[in-house]
């Protein structure tokens, strides 16, 4: 585990915070699950600072967007099995897990919401982790870039093709470094 925070990877990966590695290493959260909430922390890095670049005036709330990231699949320390295959039961579990463990609800949201981006309600910071969740591996969803893209053209009014062209190139560029997360994340092991 402790390799799976503190490596640099290739690319090299941001920290997880300080918290969340903590709650990682007290639930003993397989080395594979830190590996990859690295990977996926570190991409929101990437397009949260995108979004503020592109868009200084858009409230977002930065917080909440890397520490969802940082977070979104933590219910898989009780099902384990999803780490490696399909499955959505981490989902509610992740929320729950940080609830109980007092973690505001505003935050703990994410676990749930970063597979549920195509419900009513989901806002920029959802979306943000979701797309984190997808772009890490260079998977691009279409329909979710879409609701990501609609946002954004809203907030700023730039002219939707410019946007989409920005976004696109975003994307392409985090998602040149995949096979290097990818590896990063298959170095560990899903057991501990």
């Amino acid at each position: 585990m402790a390799r799976a925070l503190r490596e640099p990877g290739d690319p090299p990966l941001r920290p997880l915070p300080g918290a969340v590695a903590g709650l990682l290493v007290e639930l003993a959260a397989p080395p594979r699950l830190a590996a990859h909430l690295r990977a996926v922390h570190d991409v929101a890095h990437q397009l949260v600072d995108w979004v503020r670049l592109r868009r200084p005036a858009l409230p977002l709330d930065r917080e909440a967007v890397l520490f969802g990231a940082a977070t979104h699949d933590i219910g898989k320390v009780a099902w384990v099995a999803e780490l490696s295959g399909p499955g959505a039961a981490h989902e509610e579990a992740g929320r729950r897990l940080l609830l109980e463990r007092g973690v505001e609800p505003r935050l703990a949201r994410f676990a749930g919401t970063h597979a549920a981006w195509d419900r009513p309600g989901v806002g920029l910071e959802d979306l943000l982790v979701s797309v984190a969740d997808k772009v890490w591996k260079n998977k691009r969803v279409p329909d979710l870039e879409d609701r990501l893209l609609a946002l954004l053209v809203a907030a700023g009014g730039g002219e939707r093709w410019a946007e989409f062209l920005a976004l696109d190139e975003e994307l392409e560029r985090i998602g040149a470094g995949a096979d290097g997360r990818l590896a990063f994340q298959a170095a560990f092991p899903v057991r501990t």
